[in-house]
């Protein structure tokens, strides 16, 4: 094999290989020698089929996976030797090849810059802490029995009012024929809830136990079955009983429910999971100061089909946002090239932090454990209560989707790495400040960059860049809703 560099630019690669007529045919010799011992061929007994044979049958077919295997074990090779780092799928182009001459081919690559970490010690960052006001506990203690609220029949005889649950029978009709979905029976309903269309629950507002209510209502244009989308219809209505809501109190009784031992242990519980959630909220910016703070003092160049690639994937999503109709506000008055240009410094940014993070993973050896994406798993299962074992099926009999938590693993375990470096001190702040949108601060801030928000769409996205990237290489249903339903 014979390899001549045609190209050193930048992060830009270009050679020629050459692999002599002589090895290609003592390859395929081999492989014709190897089937010849398989091949079932009337009239020869397996392994003894005739070379001119097997020449005259498969030699098209075995030459052509010899040249698949030559090119990649010579490109494989030839990379190794130069000590390269293909940033992506090296693009090959044969030169020239002829049975029985020699084959030429070119490569050509970007290869991973040389990137030199500052020292992350000098990095000073700040932590925003928030613990939970003894208010909030209580009215997430409220809101706990509220859920555990429970509905009897009324003592004396009464109509109905808001807060009440009435239990119907009821028929839809349009133009005064029942209509697929608008019919239910033992429905329980409670007034001012929203669980049905606007103006169908007011109606009942006021009936008693036995009353039979025309119910009149006007479906909202943007209704999803598509026949009753701004139609007038009724519903005869049945009311068969009322029950009055009663809040659980905030007892022993009220934490068993919960699953543990009495009030208090639930209120601690209660309050464990408020800054549970206010600690999530300051990991996510202290982990965007971190990325400002890498992006601002680590500067190379990126290779540009990593750019473009990441570009393409941004704007495929930019422009199924305009046909959906879900494109950001601030960017619908934006022509095109000014998005363009927006999008492509959010795609730099991601692939250079991408590139920074996994180079610092790689000299540090951080690894993603099968530990790791087992925990991922659990928790990706746990997103679709009552539906885990299903989870758990499809990740087993495929494991390959197991990959999907390996990138988000490996950059907050990086992250992780970073933050035991720098300078960290803590700041005691108000839930209201913690949970503060960051853009508006930095937009109310004097001489701060307008481009702070797309900089966060940049780094809020779990696949923030290709951290671990060394290159080449269900949702369930919703329930159907019933017609009368928002």
């Amino acid at each position: 094999m014979q390899v001549t560099e045609t190209k050193t630019e930048g992060l830009k690669r270009e050679f020629t290989i050459l692999v002599p007529a002589a090895t290609i045919e003592e390859k395929v010799t081999a492989r014709l020698v190897q089937v010849g011992e398989t091949a079932s061929i009337p009239g020869f007994r397996p392994g003894k089929v005739p070379m001119s044979f097997l020449t005259k049958r498969y030699r098209g077919a075995v030459m052509g996976e010899v040249l698949d295997a030559m090119i990649n074990e010579s490109t494989a090779q030839a990379v190794k030797e130069r000590d390269l780092r293909p940033a992506i799928q090296p693009k090959i182009e044969i030169v020239s090849f002829e049975d029985g001459k020699d084959l030429e081919f070119s490569v050509a690559m970007e290869v991973l810059p040389e990137i030199k970490i500052g020292d992350l010690s000098t990095i000073s960052l700040e932590r925003l802490k928030a613990t939970a006001p003894a208010e909030d506990v209580e009215k997430a203690m409220e809101n706990l029995a509220t859920q555990h609220a429970h509905a009897h029949p009324i003592a004396e005889k009464r109509p109905a009012a808001k807060g009440d649950v009435v239990s119907i029978d009821f028929v839809g009709k349009k133009d005064g024929v029942p209509f697929e979905g608008g019919t239910g029976d033992d429905f329980d309903l409670e007034l001012g809830s929203g669980m049905f269309i606007p103006g169908f629950e007011d109606q009942l507002v006021g009936a008693n136990i036995g009353d039979k209510v025309e119910v009149k209502v006007t479906f909202p244009e943007g209704y999803h079955a598509a026949d009753l989308a701004g139609k007038d219809t009724t519903f005869d209505v049945t009311v068969k009983a009322i029950k009055e809501v009663h809040k659980h109190e905030i007892n022993d009784e009220l934490a068993k429910h919960e699953g543990l031992e009495n009030v208090a242990a639930l209120r601690e519980a209660v309050k464990g999971r408020i800054e549970a959630e206010f600690n999530q909220a300051s990991r996510q910016r202290l982990k965007r100061v971190l990325l400002d703070a890498l992006d601002e003092t680590h500067k190379f160049e990126i290779p540009a089909g990593m750019l473009d690639n990441e570009f393409e994937a941004i704007w495929k999503s930019i422009e199924e946002a305009k046909t959906n109709g879900t494109l950001d506000p601030a960017d619908v008055e934006k022509s095109e090239d000014a998005l363009k240009e927006e999008y492509k410094a959010i795609a730099e940014r991601r692939v250079r932090l991408g590139l920074l993070l996994a180079e610092i993973g790689r000299i540090n050896n951080i690894q993603v454990t099968k530990e790791d994406l087992q925990r991922a798993m659990f928790q990706q299962a746990r997103q679709f209560p009552g539906q885990e074992r299903q989870v758990f099926e499809y990740f087993t009999k495929n494991p390959q989707a197991m990959e999907q938590f390996h990138a988000p693993l490996f950059e907050e375990k990086t992250v992780d790495f970073v933050l035991e470096l720098v300078k960290l001190t803590d700041r005691e702040v108000t839930p209201q400040e913690l949970l503060a949108d960051p853009d508006a601060e930095e937009a109310a801030a004097p001489k701060k960059k307008p481009a702070a928000k797309k900089k966060a769409k940049a780094d809020d996205a779990a696949e923030e860049a290709p951290a671990d990237a060394e290159a080449p290489k269900k949702a369930p249903k919703k329930k159907a809703k019933a017609a009368t339903e928002e």
